[in-house]
């Protein structure tokens, strides 16, 4: 009975020692590795051995999400492009068609990304977390973006321009080509691309040259005090009525607008459609010159007479 009780004691002494024993360090778990090498390359074994094991139960998860992610895809891009078909062939204008595109086309990512990531383990409800976080802190770095953004949705409701017409803003002017969720695109006459940030658009001040059907034309000519301003008002008027693009149903005014410093100036507006406007405009402009000339009516320019009187004095 004395042996056995005296094994208990050092029993229960041993215990509270490895009880009270400081956690292992650092030190401790190299002299382990230098000591003990087939036990810590056991553990190594197992280690990678239980990580393959966790990659082959997943294999089945992880073929049958991307699977899902081409099928996805595809399904994703046939939805978009169907979309934009039958959105065209309404009545709803160009520029809204495509806006609606691009925000539908980000949806679906979103939420295919979130099929995905579900399928591979992880919860829904972090996914959605993580994109809100990081949809946030993308949010809080790109604040100006942001503005571009809701620049966009104005365009779209407000409609101050569409796709096609001639606009100009921000000291720049071109055809409206695209107009995108951050962007608008302008080609320029000189067939240059032009990127106005949404949100500048909307706190600009816009010139729509396309907005309405038709445009009026203005010229200012100048003919010479010697010059009959009777018959040179004559001959303008009757070369604007005579070009066939010049609407007749609108007024056309031939009038002297002011005398100026060598020149009487002379004011001439026509109206045609928006479309023919430049046609008109330079039609007209060459065409009276040509007329003045025939008539003897001289177009004055800026002169500097120079007067020597006697350098030998």
């Amino acid at each position: 009975m004395g042996l056995l009780l005296l094994l208990s004691e050092a029993a229960d002494s041993a215990d509270m020692e490895a009880s009270s024993a400081p956690e292992p360090t650092l030190n401790d778990a190299i002299h382990g590795l230098v000591e003990k090498p087939e036990t810590t390359l056991n553990a190594i074994v197992e280690f990678f051995a239980s990580l393959w094991t966790a990659f082959l139960n997943a294999i089945p998860s992880i073929i049958l999400a991307i699977i899902v992610l081409i099928i996805g895809l595809i399904l994703t891009k046939l939805c978009v492009k169907l979309m934009s078909k039958g959105l065209s062939k309404t009545k709803l204008e160009l520029t809204v068609v495509k806006f609606t595109t691009q925000i539908t086309k980000i949806v679906l990512y979103v939420l295919l990304l979130t099929i995905v990531l579900s399928m591979l383990g992880i919860p829904s409800t972090s996914v959605i977390t993580v994109i809100g976080t990081a949809g946030v802190a993308i949010g809080l770095a790109l604040q100006n973006s942001l503005s571009n953004v809701a620049g966009g949705f104005i365009l779209m409701l407000t409609k101050p321009f569409k796709i096609g017409d001639y606009i100009v803003t921000n000291g720049v002017e071109g055809f409206v080509t695209h107009i995108s969720i951050m962007h608008t695109r302008l080609d320029s006459v000189t067939n240059q691309a032009i990127f106005v940030p949404n949100g500048l658009a909307v706190n600009a001040t816009i010139i729509n040259n396309s907005g309405n059907d038709t445009r009026r034309v203005d010229l200012s000519l100048s003919i010479s005090y010697n010059n009959d301003f009777y018959i040179a008002q004559k001959v303008i008027k009757d070369i604007i009525e005579a070009h066939e693009l010049v609407d007749k149903t609108k007024p056309i005014d031939v009038r002297m607008k002011e005398h100026g410093e060598s020149a009487i100036i002379i004011t001439a507006r026509s109206w045609c459609k928006t479309e023919d406007y430049w046609t008109v405009y330079f039609d007209l402009t060459e065409q009276i010159r040509k007329a003045f000339i025939e008539n003897d009516i001289e177009i004055p320019f800026n002169q500097l007479d120079v007067h020597i009187d006697n350098i030998g004095k």
